[in-house]
């Protein structure tokens, strides 16, 4: 309990002192939450001995009000000062985090970690700053509440404090057990709680899918079981926590009996005076209640260490280094963009090896080869999404390691099939390529796209809201969007997936002559899906097996038999069959 305080307090930042002083105010409470059962032994005294006043009485009750109005105002502040701490904090960590996913390289994001970043966001800081501070502030205020119980029984009698510190020890030896087993419980509870959110996110995910091919039944089987496996981990967690409960609560119940029960034999033995057993009449049912009360928060305790257990090994990801300094030139006499001996694995898996070649200024080179070759890695590789293994990657002669990533990415506009556009106005999706670019910029770039006619033709204009990822138009006006952004970015290196490959005929040719109007005065590389395309590159590299095997003009590589003949070849004999069986389906 201790150290989740230290490693709250460690997150905490520059609200340490809100919670310090919370602190204080948490011990004012404790103590003055013990003050009616002082008060009221000091009037039973006076009774049992003779002394009582009217007068007393009077203070008595007055100091007893006193005390309630302190702990009332004390509260108050603690909890003012905890509560509010809890929120600045994690809202702060969650900035923190988008900072800490936004220099992580893309390989992160593909291996299956949405679901935990997910749930660190949905599940774990929430927990979190919702219960961290009440609970630090019930933790200090329960420690404080025993040590002075402990003084007080020190007060009563030094025998009867030894024994509650035997049992103090006998309970905190049970809570080390209860909190071992609650840790590993807890610890898959919440790694079950990222499978759930896995889960649902495939679920909607692939929603389509899942109709399209009946799938609704399997696919909601295997989500219901994976909600019946979260189910099932709560309740192991409490089943496995309430023996451990039981044990100490016998402990609690034997440990006031006995104390009691020497208090008595002390009175019988003239050991003690019988206002000094009432007063321990009035504190032994209450001496184990804050340890009791501590013990009791042990399950929210167990589950908020494991949660910073995640959010911790979320930061502790390697961030993908933005420690260059260099200045990319205006104009050099090196090669816009070059590979140098370039390799690259993903984990143990390499797919890219000795990899060079070179992108002269304002020319277009296009990636051919077999899926799974490395033609969409190279091209990841450039903007430096990751980093290579060996060798390196340089534009004008600065490897692009030594240049800060803004600078780098400042270079660089990508059009890839599949666009994403967030669920803003169309306006605000297309100046993502240049916030401070005027309202005539974005208009214009939207113009060279082929898309403003229709963005006019909305309800809203450029003020329309698009849904999330876009889904509220077509695929074809998502890439012509995606293309004004670039256009307005205006970076002189471009990446480009060819857009085409996946639209329909009435907005390829809209798309094409936007592309052209993107890629004017433009170094170009293109993972080429399409013969056109490819006859009309400056250089056509043939990646295959992680290598360039072929590279050259479309005329030198067809005058050589290899892949990339092979390859064309492949692709014309499959355009006549399909235009074939077109003609019998006509006919």
């Amino acid at each position: 309990m201790i150290n989740l305080m230290k490693r709250i307090m460690a997150v905490a930042g520059p609200y340490r002192g809100r919670i310090r002083l919370a602190f204080v105010f948490s011990f004012l409470k404790s103590f003055l939450s013990k003050a009616p059962i002082v008060l009221a032994f000091v009037v039973l005294s006076a009774f049992l001995t003779g002394t009582a006043t009217a007068q007393l009485c009077l203070y008595i009750g007055a100091a007893i009000a006193a005390s309630l109005l302190l702990q009332i105002v004390f509260t108050n502040i603690a909890d003012r000062l905890q509560s509010a701490a809890g929120y600045m904090i994690f809202a702060d960590k969650r900035m923190a985090l988008g900072q800490h996913l936004r220099k992580m390289p893309m390989g992160y994001f593909t291996e299956g970690n949405i679901g935990k970043i997910s749930s660190v966001l949905s599940t774990d800081m929430v927990f979190i700053e919702e219960n961290c501070m009440s609970v630090l502030a019930d933790l200090m205020s329960d420690v404080f509440a025993q040590a002075i119980m402990v003084l007080f029984m020190v007060y009563f009698n030094v025998w009867l404090a030894l024994a509650s510190i035997v049992v103090l020890s006998i309970v905190l030896l049970v809570g080390r057990g209860m909190h071992r087993v609650s840790m590993v419980d807890s610890s898959e509870k919440q790694e079950q709680s990222e499978c759930l959110t896995e889960a649902v996110l495939d679920f909607i995910e692939g929603i389509g899918i899942i109709k399209t091919y009946n799938l609704l039944g399997e696919k909601s089987r295997e989500l219901s079981a994976n909600f019946q496996a979260s189910c099932d981990s709560s309740v192991k967690f409490e089943e496995d926590l309430t023996p451990w409960q039981r044990r100490l609560n016998v402990i609690y119940g034997l440990g006031a009996s006995i104390i009691l029960s020497l208090a008595l034999m002390f009175l019988f033995r003239g050991m003690m005076d019988a206002a000094m057993v009432v007063g321990i009449m009035l504190f032994v049912f209450d001496l184990f209640g804050p340890i009791k009360a501590l013990y009791a928060q042990g399950t929210r305790l167990t589950v908020m260490s494991s949660c910073m257990d995640r959010i911790e090994e979320v930061f502790a990801e390697a961030e993908l280094p933005d420690t260059g300094s260099e200045c990319l030139p205006a104009f050099s006499e090196a090669p816009e963009v070059e590979f140098q001996q370039v390799s690259f694995a993903y984990g143990e898996k390499e797919v890219l090896s000795d990899v060079s070649f070179a992108l002269q200024r304002n020319t277009m080179t296009a990636l051919v080869g077999p899926s799974g070759g490395g033609k969409s890695t190279i091209a990841n590789l450039l903007p430096r999404f990751w980093d290579v293994n060996s060798g390196s990657v340089r534009i004008r002669g600065v490897d692009i390691r030594s240049v800060p990533l803004r600078d780098v990415m400042d270079r660089i506009s990508m059009v890839f099939q599949r666009v994403y556009l967030f669920q803003d106005t169309i306006y605000n999706n297309i100046s993502m390529g240049r916030p401070e670019a005027t309202v005539e910029e974005v208009h214009e770039a939207a113009r060279k796209a082929r898309c403003y006619d229709f963005i006019m033709a909305l309800p809203g204009g450029f003020d329309t809201v698009v849904g999330e990822g876009g889904q509220t138009l077509s695929g074809g006006e998502k890439q012509r969007i995606s293309i004004a952004r670039c256009m307005l970015k205006d970076a002189p290196i471009i990446i480009l997936d060819e857009a085409t490959a996946s639209v329909d005929a009435d907005n390829e040719s809209y798309i094409q002559e936007a592309i052209s109007e993107l890629c004017k005065g433009k170094t170009l590389l293109v993972i080429a899906h399409r013969l056109n395309t490819i006859r009309g590159a400056d250089q056509i590299l043939v990646v295959a097996g992680g290598r360039i095997v072929q590279r050259g003009r479309h005329e030198e590589l067809m005058d050589q038999n290899g892949t990339y003949r092979n390859f064309v070849t492949a692709r014309e004999n499959s355009r006549g069959w399909y235009k074939g069986r077109g003609r019998v389906i006509a006919g």
